[in-house]
């Protein structure tokens, strides 16, 4: 794919902040003038092996005809309506899909614009649910340290309150309760010692609590942790016996990327409350997904004011979003996405092994088509993806981790690509 037209980074320097980014002192830019499968495509011809999947939405890759067509048919008919009063065929279709795919008490289907705002609507539908159940001081939420859940501010305050990226609004967020980071790795035997200080805080303060928030299983952006599924288990049952609704963030490892359709398939558990993100539109459009059970809906319907609930985003439910988003959907059901993301697993094992020796190596952890390696000191992000991109790779390093989390068509040499490129920066200890 050939570009015709240059990117003017002086005027991106001066006037574009990118995200996570000082305008005085922005971290360097690369011009992006097409995709295609597994390839970003600088201006001037260079090609890279896209490692990140865009953020871990672009799941099959980039210009994957059946999304194209997709979107293309749907903008024939009707690029957006308000949802307000109004229903589409693209949407009770992606909606039907989307009930059927996930665990069955899952039925009421609320569309949203990004996985933070569906964060931000899980939020709001538990503290709904017990006002209209007369159990107003139910307002506090309980959520796990080193998570990430969005940069909104429901969605702030129920992230790391420490080492997360909204701490300059600390003294603005809800006071919300924090249980210790998981303790229990993925791989290791179970230590029910590990959920020893999170029954403690929902014994004190159940009360009080709406819900438990957290990444089942892999925690993203707060340190790329994979966690044992027994933890997510007794999460659930300490949420029955409290009587406390569990919210599950799927945004990151919804639609496969842990190895399971969805992460709490790891541990058999079906939350109260679900969040989809990314993927789901196979990283074509901005779409997310609130689901919850008729029990949760049901309740808010029959609360005050009306029983409505109390959210209504301007482009909710886009007809081009939910249309590309069940193509999406669709066509990871159709392929052989879990052979794809086990022999993904399988090379990410193998190739990023000899980091775990390296001295400036902390850990080395793989879980599904997720692979990292954290080292001891914060990586120089600006350095690393100079010498990333000289090598032919996209990858953006956060703080001490260096991850791949690659599209689910890679083939093995595109992969041996991204790995050696983290031995190598491994290596060198930058």
């Amino acid at each position: 794919m050939k570009g015709d037209f240059r990117v003017d980074l002086a005027f991106d320097r001066k006037h574009l902040w990118h995200p996570y980014t000082s305008m005085a002192a922005p971290l360097p830019t690369y011009p992006v003038v097409g995709a295609r499968g597994v390839h970003l495509e600088l201006e001037g011809g260079r090609r890279l092996v896209d490692g990140m999947s865009s953020w871990w939405c672009a799941i099959h890759g980039y210009g994957h005809p059946n999304l194209e067509r997709a979107i293309r048919a749907q903008l024939d008919r009707m690029p957006h309506v308000m949802f307000g009063g109004l229903t589409h065929e693209p949407a009770v279709e992606l909606a039907r899909l989307l009930i059927r795919i996930t665990p069955q008490p899952l039925k009421r289907v609320f569309f949203c614009d990004s996985g933070s705002v569906s964060v931000e609507v899980a939020i709001k539908m538990a503290l709904q649910y017990f006002r209209a159940l007369g159990q107003g001081r139910r307002t506090r939420l309980l959520a796990v340290r080193g998570g990430y859940h969005g940069d909104t501010f429901g969605a702030m305050s129920v992230c790391d309150p420490e080492t997360g990226m909204h701490h300059l609004f600390e003294d603005m967020l809800p006071e919300q309760l924090f249980a210790p980071v998981p303790s229990c790795a993925f791989d290791t035997p179970w230590d029910p010692a590990s959920t020893a200080e999170l029954e403690a805080l929902m014994e004190a303060y159940a009360e009080e609590l709406a819900a438990v928030v957290l990444e089942p299983i892999v925690q993203g952006a707060g340190g790329m942790r994979f966690y044992h599924p027994r933890y997510l288990a007794r999460v659930r049952e300490l949420c029955d016996a409290h009587g406390v609704l569990l919210i599950a963030d799927e945004i990151a490892t919804g639609f496969g990327r842990s190895g399971k359709l969805f992460a709490c398939e790891h541990a058999e558990v079906v939350p109260d409350v679900l969040c989809l993100g990314k993927a789901l539109t196979g990283g074509t459009m901005t779409l997310a997904a609130t689901l919850t059970t008729a029990e949760v809906a049901d309740g808010i319907s029959r609360g005050p004011g009306g029983g409505a609930f109390m959210h209504g985003p301007t482009f909710m439910a886009n007809p081009l979003a939910c249309a590309v988003a069940r193509a999406s959907v669709t066509t990871l059901l159709d392929s052989d996405w879990r052979g794809r993301v086990r022999t993904i697993e399988a090379q990410l094992t193998e190739e990023l092994e000899p980091c775990r020796q390296l001295p400036g190596v902390a850990d080395v952890r793989v879980l599904g088509a997720i692979g990292v390696v954290e080292m001891r000191k914060p990586v120089d992000v600006a350095a690393a993806q100079t010498r990333f991109v000289a090598r032919g790779v996209w990858i953006r390093p956060f703080g001490k981790l260096v991850y791949l989390m690659p599209p689910y068509v890679i083939g093995s040499g595109e992969l041996s690509q991204l790995t050696a490129a983290v031995v190598d920066l491994a290596e060198s200890a930058i």
